[in-house]
């Protein structure tokens, strides 16, 4: 697989085991995958497949046993806890089944929060907070914390403290399992329309309606990738 500086994300024979004593546990056996800018892919798989330990070595909140990954040009595979933590501010958004907002913060300052770690002075944090909550469709509701937001006005001020540092790849984990039908359909044409504004969107997922809003579906089955299908060439 030749590495092409266009690709947001290139994974080459990735491994990933857990050791038990001296047994050795493979979880991942070998994963070759590129992501490109602005595609929109759902990472697919059976509970216990792998797919959300390669979350995590997407995300670098893991590092592979073997093989490399390489993020925006960048070998993070081999990088250590700090330089992993700067390339997940800097370079991917994440957004959590369970939204992970702060209960004493406001919408704004939530979505502020990665501003503060990347010194960014408090009213242009305020400024860019106020922004993207607006165009998440929640600008009115600024100074509400999270336990006065509905479950869907909660995940999309976590979308938002996603985007907030503008990262290369936006990252969401199952971001609809806690939302009712109607509100997931809302949430998930919020992604179309932020992958319409050509962001990189990979979405972990169990749920094939969810799936369908993707472009593009990669199955994991045994730590190993099953398929990977384009499903919309528009």
């Amino acid at each position: 697989m030749a590495t092409s500086k266009e690709d947001v994300i290139l994974l080459k024979e990735i491994r990933k085991s857990y050791f038990l004593g001296k047994q050795e546990l493979p979880v991942l056996k070998g994963i070759d995958l590129t992501i490109t800018p602005n595609e929109y892919v759902a990472l697919m798989g059976p509970s216990g497949s792998g797919k959300s330990t390669l979350m995590n070595i997407i995300g670098c909140l893991d590092t592979p046993t073997s093989g490399q990954y390489i993020l925006n040009g960048k070998d993070v595979s081999r990088m250590g806890d700090d330089e992993l933590a700067g390339v997940r501010n800097t370079e991917i958004g994440f957004v959590f089944q369970q939204f992970n907002l702060l209960p004493r913060l406001t919408a704004w300052e939530n979505v502020a929060l990665p501003l503060i770690y990347a010194g960014i002075g408090k009213q242009e944090r305020e400024e860019r907070a106020r922004t993207m909550l607006d165009k998440v469709g929640l600008g009115d509701r600024a100074h509400h914390k999270p336990n006065e937001l509905s479950g869907g006005q909660s995940q999309r001020v976590a979308i938002a403290r996603a985007l907030i540092n503008n990262p290369s790849l936006l990252l969401a984990d199952e971001p609809t399992g806690n939302l009712d039908t109607k509100t997931s359909v809302e949430i998930m044409d919020l992604f179309c329309k932020i992958h319409d504004q050509g962001n990189t969107v990979v979405l972990v997922t169990h749920e094939e309606d969810i799936a369908k809003f993707t472009k593009r579906v990669v199955r994991i089955r045994d730590g190993m990738v099953e398929t990977d299908l384009l499903t919309k060439t528009f």
